[in-house]
C-alpha cells in the first residue's frame, strides 16, 4: 500500500522512488546527452555524451538524496521521527511524522539541507578543477578549453554549479522550501505561535510561486530573463515548478490547520467501530454476493481466530478477472497484514490523517493487540474537520 518503489533502507530510513522521478531523470539525461554535452564536446560520440549524461543524472539524484538525508539525520538528533525519504519529480522529501518540538529544532534540521548542497557543490568543483587537462586557460578561446575536458572533468564541473544552484534555490524564503521553513522557525521563535508562523511562511511561498509562474509565462511569450533565459520549454518548466510550490504552500498551511483542529482527538472518537470482517477462506464471489451489495462498506478486514490477517478492498477484487471470482479466495487477493499501515484507538487522529494523505490510502484499520476494533476513513476525518472548522 506504499506509493512508489522502495529502493533501500539506510540508517533506519526507507528510501522510496516516486514514478514521477522518471520524468526528471529522462529530462536531465536527454538535455545533457543530446544538447549540452554535444555542444561542449563536438568530437564526442553520441554514446559518450549519453553515458556521461546518464551518470550525471544518477549523481544528481544522489546529491538530492544526500541533501534529504542531512535533514533526516539532524531532525532525528532533535527528537523528530523520520522513517522515510521519497525522491520525486521536483527533488526529494524527508517525511516528518510530527512537527518539530521547538523553533531551534526546525531551524537546524532545515538549514543543514542547503548547507549540504553548497558543500557538495564546492567539493565537486574542487575535484573537477583537479582533473582538468594540463595547460593554461585562454579566455579568448573558452570553447577550445571546454572541448579539451575529459568526461570526468565535465561531469564534476556540471555537478558542482548544479548543487550550488540547488542549495541557493532552497534558501528562497518561501514555504515549503527549506528557506521558507527557516523563515517559519524564526517567526515561530519571535512570536511563539507555530500556526501564525506557518501562515506567514506559506504566504511567502505562494508569493514566490506566482513570481515563478509569471516569469515562466514571460519566457513563453519570448522575454529573455536573466539566469533563466528564454524559450517555451524553459518557461513551461518554470511555470510547472511555480504551480507545484503554490500547491505545496497551500497544502502545508491547510495541514497545519487540520492538525490544530484534530489536536487532542483520538482515533477511537472518529473511527467506524465493529466493521464487518471476512474469513480468509471465503471466495471473491461470496464477498461480492453477500457483502459488497449489503451495505456501504468497501474495505473489509480479513480475520482468522480474532486476529487481523489482512485487508481486501473493492479495488483489489476488481483486479481479478470476473470468471475467477468463484475459485479465488480472499487470502489470495488481500493485502497481507505485514504490508498494512495501521493505527491504534488511542493514537491521535491527526496522525491517521497524515498517514492517509502521505500514502494515498482511503482508510486505515484500527488495531489493538492484533484485534480489529474499527476502520478510520478519509471521509470520517473530513467530516469531523468540516464540522469543527467553523467553530
Amino acid at each position: 500500500m506504499q506509493r512508489g518503489m522502495r529502493l533501500f533502507r539506510l540508517a533506519g530510513i526507507d528510501v522510496y522512488l516516486d514514478w514521477s522521478l522518471i520524468i526528471i531523470f529522462v529530462l536531465i539525461t536527454s538535455s545533457l546527452g543530446l544538447g549540452v554535452f554535444p555542444q561542449w564536446h563536438p568530437e564526442w560520440s553520441t554514446g559518450t555524451s549519453l553515458i556521461t549524461a546518464f551518470v550525471a543524472a544518477v549523481l544528481f539524484l544522489g546529491s538530492v538524496l544526500t541533501h534529504e538525508f542531512s535533514h533526516a539525520l539532524v531532525g532525528r538528533a532533535h527528537g523528530m521521527t523520520i522513517n522515510r525519504i521519497t525522491l520525486f519529480i521536483f527533488g526529494g522529501m524527508a517525511q516528518i511524522e510530527s512537527e518539530p518540538r521547538d523553533w531551534r529544532s526546525e531551524f537546524w534540521m532545515t538549514i543543514v539541507g542547503p548547507i549540504t548542497s553548497l558543500v557538495l557543490g564546492v567539493i565537486f568543483i574542487g575535484l573537477g578543477m583537479g582533473v582538468l587537462p594540463a595547460g593554461e586557460f585562454d579566455p579568448e578561446q573558452p570553447r577550445e578549453f571546454l572541448a579539451s575536458m575529459t568526461p570526468l572533468a565535465t561531469l564534476l564541473l556540471w555537478l558542482g554549479p548544479v548543487n550550488i544552484i540547488l542549495g541557493l534555490f532552497n534558501l528562497v524564503p518561501g514555504f515549503p522550501l527549506d528557506g521558507g521553513r527557516v523563515l517559519r522557525s524564526l517567526i515561530w521563535g519571535i512570536t511563539g505561535d507555530l500556526q501564525r508562523a506557518t501562515r506567514y511562511a506559506s504566504q511567502g511561498g505562494q508569493l514566490f510561486a506566482w513570481l515563478l509562474i509569471g516569469t515562466g509565462l514571460a519566457m513563453v511569450v519570448g522575454a529573455r530573463v536573466p539566469i533563466f533565459g528564454t524559450g517555451v520549454i524553459n518557461g513551461v518548466w518554470l511555470m510547472l515548478i511555480g504551480w507545484f510550490l503554490n500547491t505545496a504552500a497551500v497544502a502545508s498551511y491547510r495541514q497545519m490547520q487540520f492538525r490544530h483542529l484534530l489536536q487532542g482527538v483520538t482515533v477511537e472518537r472518529i473511527m467506524q467501530a465493529r466493521p464487518r470482517t471476512l474469513e480468509p477462506t471465503l471466495t471473491l464471489q461470496d464477498v461480492v454476493d453477500h457483502y459488497l451489495f449489503h451495505g456501504e462498506q468497501r474495505a473489509y478486514p480479513v480475520v482468522d481466530d480474532d486476529q487481523l490477517q489482512g485487508l481486501i478492498t473493492l479495488h483489489d477484487i476488481r483486479g481479478v478477472p470476473r470468471e475467477r471470482w468463484p475459485r479465488t479466495r480472499v487470502q489470495e487477493t488481500m493485502i497481507p497484514c505485514a504490508d498494512l499501515v495501521t493505527v491504534g484507538p488511542r493514537d491521535e487522529a491527526a496522525r491517521a490523517l497524515e498517514l492517509i494523505s502521505q500514502q494515498g490510502f482511503n482508510q486505515l484499520p484500527v488495531v489493538e493487540q492484533g484485534r480489529v476494533l474499527g476502520l478510520i476513513h478519509r471521509e470520517d476525518l473530513m467530516r469531523w474537520l468540516s464540522l469543527f472548522s467553523g467553530n
